[in-house]
């Protein structure tokens, strides 16, 4: 058993009856009553994002878990495959597990918490950037550069983000992961 002054960022909980990773915390102590703690916790089986308030003090039942580096090897419609690099041994997850799934290319390397007490993995932490290609995009129109203008760009993956007007077809861009956003160009 822990106590909410154990809660981090990525600490996986048992709440409700189900199993929740911490997203985001805070600790506030106001002038007048007691000290709580602030949460953001996301189910790991669902994906679902909820917002709790502990009272100071309170007892959380903590998982204990297991974090491994794998990598992704192809997805066949239902399932996405992965490899632990370590044992070479394979686990499928569906796309709910994942954050973006549509920004995994093949041969990714990402990491898996998986629950200690049944071996069942729990959350897939993605690279925090990608360098992916883009495959389609309607070319820029010159001059129209100066403002802040963006147009839609099919990746390698399949997935459609928004980028700016001077990126062509064949770029690789660099891509966040948590946001799904173009964050700059890549020079190879």
């Amino acid at each position: 058993m822990a106590t909410t002054a154990d809660i981090r960022n990525g600490l996986c909980i048992k709440y409700n009856f189900d199993i929740f990773k911490v997203i985001e915390f805070q600790h506030v102590k106001p002038g007048k009553g007691p000290a709580f703690v602030r949460t953001k916790l996301k189910s790991v089986t669902s994906g679902k994002v909820i917002d709790n308030t502990f009272s100071a003090g309170h007892k959380i039942d903590e998982v204990k878990v297991v974090t491994s580096k794998f990598q992704f090897l192809y997805n066949d419609g239902d399932y996405y495959h992965f490899m632990d690099v370590e044992d070479f041994t394979q686990i499928q997850l569906k796309e709910s597990a994942l954050d973006n799934p549509g920004l995994l290319k093949e041969g990714e390397f990402v990491m898996i918490m998986i629950n200690t007490e049944d071996n069942m993995p729990l959350s897939v932490e993605m690279p925090a950037s990608v360098i992916l290609e883009v495959v389609s995009t309607e070319p820029g129109i010159k001059g129209n550069t100066a403002t802040n203008a963006t147009k839609p760009a099919k990746l390698e993956t399949g997935a459609e983000i928004n980028v700016p007007l001077f990126i062509n077809e064949g770029d690789k861009i660099r891509v966040e992961t948590d946001k799904g956003t173009y964050k700059e160009r890549v020079k190879e």
